[in-house]
């Protein structure tokens, strides 16, 4: 994952000032707070994580086919 700079803030910051962290979100899609210097949580808008979660299912999904087909054979040996 990419993270740009502009949506780095501190945990100190992000637990003064949340509306700051909600426009970051807003603007940028992300903010990424930071503990002790080093990307700890990750706060996304709730649509974009929607999207993520159905794209998490979609490659289960072809993984699924994809090993359905290559496995063909010996599910039909099973079924009988």
């Amino acid at each position: 994952m990419t993270i740009d700079t502009n949506t780095m803030i501190s945990i100190t910051e992000a637990n003064q000032n949340f509306s700051k962290v909600a426009r970051m979100v807003d603007k940028h899609g992300m903010a990424v707070i930071l503990k002790n210097n080093a990307p700890r949580y990750l706060v996304i808008d709730f649509s974009k994580a929607e999207k993520e979660q159905a794209a998490n299912m979609e490659d289960v999904l072809a993984v699924s086919e994809r090993l359905i087909k290559q496995n063909m054979e010996a599910y039909e040996v099973l079924a009988k």
